[in-house]
C-alpha cells in the first residue's frame, strides 16, 4: 500500500508540472505575432486558466486512484487517504469560479479596451465593468438563494417493534435475511408508499453558486459538446476526404490567388466602412451583425489561402513540403478514426448506462475496472482520456457553431495566429464547461467512481436542488447531448463531403 501511495503522490506532482509546461507551450505557439512581448497579464491568466481547467479534469481520475488506498478497508474511514481530495476539490472550484466570473472578464475588458487610452484608464474601465457585473450577478444569486436555495430529499420513514435478541443466527440466510417469519419481507420491503417523506433543508450559499454554475456550464456543454462529439472526429475524417489530391499548375495557382486577392480587397473595404461607422458612434445591432459576418469571411479567406499554399508548395523544399502535407492528412485520418471510436463509445455508454433505467450494462465502467486489474493506473489513464476528450469536443463544437451561426462570436484557435481575447474566451469556456464535464463523468462513470469525494460533492445535493432537480431527474442534458450529436452526424453525412 505504501508503494502505491508514493507512486500516486509522484504522479500527481509530475502531472501538475507537465500541465503547467504544456500550458506555457500552447500559449507560446498559438499566440498571434501582434501579442509577442506584450499583453503579459492576459497571458498569465491564460496559463493559469488552462492549468486549472486541465488539473480539474485530471483530478477526477486522481480521485478514483486515491480511493484505491482504501480498497482493502472495511469502510472508507478505516484508512488514511493519500491525497486530501475534498480540500483539493474545494480549492480548484474556488479558483475556477474566480477565474470565470472575475479575472477572465477583467482581462478581456482590459485587452479589448481602447489602445489610445492610458493604462490607468483601461484598468479603471475594465474594473468598472467587472464590478458592475459582479454586483448584478450577486443580486440575482442572492434573490434566487433566498427564494429557492433549498434541497428536497425524498426519504422513507421506517419503524418496527422491538424483538428479543436471538440466541443463535443459524436461522438467517440469503433466503431468510430478516428476523421475522416472513421471507425476504423486512420493514423496508413491506413499507407503504405513504412512508415516503420529503426532507427539506437549506443548502449553503457556496454550494448553491457551484450548482448554478454547473447548470449554466451543463447547458453550454450539452450544446457545444453534443455537436463536438460528432464534428471532432468527422471533421478530421472529411478533411482527409477533401484533401488536395495533387499539386496544381502555376497558371491555376495564379488564377486562384487573383480571386483570393480580389476577395481580400473587398473585405478590407468592408472592414474600413465598419471602422468608420464605429467612429461615428453607429454601433447598433446591425453593425455588430456585419462585424461578425466580416470576421467569418476573413476566417474562411485565411483557410482558403492556407489550402492554396498546400496545393502549390513553393521554394527549394517544395517536394518535402508536399510530402509533409500528405502525411498530415493521413495523420488526421488516423486521429479521426480513433476519435470516431471514442465518440461512438461515449454515446453508446450514455444510452446504455444513463438513459435506460435500469442500466443494461456498466459498459465502460467495467472496462476501466478490468484495465485497473491489469495494471494499477491503466484504467485511471483511460478514464482520464475519456473525460478529457469531452473538453476537446466542447472546443470543436464551439468552433463549428461559430462558423455557421451568425449570433455566436467566432474565437478561432490557430497555430501562431490566436489573439489574446480569443484565447481568454476559449479558456473561460473550457473552465465553465469543465465543471459540467466533471459532474457528467462522475454520473456517467458512477460505478467506477463510487465512494469518491467528487461523487459526494456531485451527489444528491446537486440533483435534489429545488428548481433544477428535474433537469437531472429526467436526464435533460444527456438527451440534448445525444440528440445534437445525431443531428451533427446527419449534417456531415449530407454536406461534409462537399468542398466549399
Amino acid at each position: 500500500m505504501g508503494d502505491f501511495n508514493l507512486a500516486l503522490v509522484i504522479v500527481a506532482v509530475v502531472v501538475s508540472v507537465l500541465v503547467l509546461l504544456v500550458s506555457v507551450y500552447l500559449l507560446v505557439n498559438y499566440q498571434h505575432p501582434d501579442d509577442v512581448n506584450q499583453a503579459y497579464f492576459p497571458k498569465l491568466v491564460v496559463i493559469l486558466g488552462l492549468s486549472v481547467a486541465t488539473i480539474s479534469i485530471l483530478m477526477l481520475p486522481a480521485d478514483v486512484a486515491n480511493r484505491q488506498a482504501c480498497r482493502h478497508a472495511i469502510y472508507n474511514g478505516a484508512c488514511n487517504l493519500t491525497l486530501p481530495m475534498k480540500t483539493l476539490w474545494l480549492a480548484v472550484y474556488i479558483a475556477d469560479a474566480v477565474l470565470v466570473f472575475f479575472i477572465i472578464p477583467f482581462a478581456m475588458f482590459y485587452y479589448e479596451g481602447d489602445q489610445d487610452k492610458s493604462v490607468a484608464k483601461r484598468l479603471k474601465s475594465a474594473l468598472l465593468w467587472v464590478v458592475t457585473s459582479a454586483i448584478v450577478c450577486g443580486l440575482v444569486l442572492g434573490i434566487l438563494y433566498a427564494l429557492v436555495g433549498k434541497v428536497d430529499f425524498t426519504v422513507r420513514h421506517l419503524s418496527s417493534s422491538v424483538r428479543s435478541f436471538p440466541n443463535s443466527w443459524t436461522g438467517l440466510s440469503s433466503s431468510q435475511p430478516c428476523l421475522t417469519p416472513l421471507t425476504r419481507q423486512c420493514a423496508a420491503y413491506t413499507a407503504s408508499a405513504s412512508s415516503e417523506k420529503t426532507w427539506t433543508m437549506r443548502t449553503s450559499f457556496p454550494e448553491y453558486v457551484v450548482a448554478l454554475a454547473t447548470v449554466v456550464g451543463s447547458v453550454l456543454f450539452s450544446i457545444f459538446g453534443g455537436v463536438g462529439i460528432a464534428c471532432l472526429p468527422l471533421g478530421l475524417i472529411f478533411a482527409f476526404i477533401r484533401r488536395p489530391k495533387a499539386v496544381i499548375t502555376r497558371s491555376q495557382y495564379i488564377k486562384e490567388a487573383t480571386e483570393l486577392g480580389k476577395k481580400a480587397r473587398e473585405l478590407k473595404k468592408a472592414a474600413e466602412a465598419l471602422h468608420q461607422e464605429e467612429r461615428n458612434g453607429n454601433k447598433g445591432r446591425k453593425w455588430r451583425k456585419n462585424v461578425k459576418a466580416v470576421e467569418k469571411e476573413l476566417l474562411l479567406l485565411e483557410d482558403d489561402t492556407k489550402a492554396l499554399e498546400e496545393m502549390y508548395p513553393q521554394g527549394e523544399k517544395a517536394e518535402t513540403t508536399w510530402a509533409l502535407t500528405v502525411l498530415g492528412y493521413l495523420g488526421k485520418l488516423v486521429l479521426g478514426i480513433v476519435g470516431l471510436i471514442v465518440s461512438v463509445a461515449w454515446v453508446a455508454h450514455i444510452v446504455i448506462y444513463l438513459l435506460i433505467d435500469p442500466p443494461l450494462s456498466p459498459f465502460l465502467n467495467e472496462v476501466f475496472i478490468k484495465l485497473d486489474d491489469a495494471w494499477g493506473l491503466l484504467g485511471t489513464a483511460a478514464f482520464a482520456f475519456f473525460c478529457f476528450y469531452l473538453l476537446l469536443a466542447v472546443i470543436a463544437g464551439a468552433m463549428m457553431l461559430g462558423l455557421r451561426l451568425i449570433f455566436i462570436t467566432i474565437h478561432p484557435m490557430k497555430w501562431g495566429g490566436t489573439l489574446m481575447n480569443s484565447f481568454l474566451f476559449n479558456v473561460g469556456l473550457i473552465l465553465l464547461c469543465s465543471m459540467s464535464v466533471i459532474q457528467f463523468c462522475a454520473t456517467a462513470f458512477g460505478y467506477y467512481a463510487r465512494a469518491t469525494a467528487a461523487q459526494e460533492i456531485f451527489g444528491h445535493t446537486l440533483q435534489s436542488l429545488r428548481g433544477i432537480k428535474y433537469l437531472y431527474k429526467y436526464n435533460v442534458f444527456q438527451y440534448a447531448f445525444v440528440a445534437l450529436g445525431v443531428i451533427t452526424l446527419f449534417y456531415y453525412a449530407a454536406f461534409g463531403w462537399k468542398k466549399r
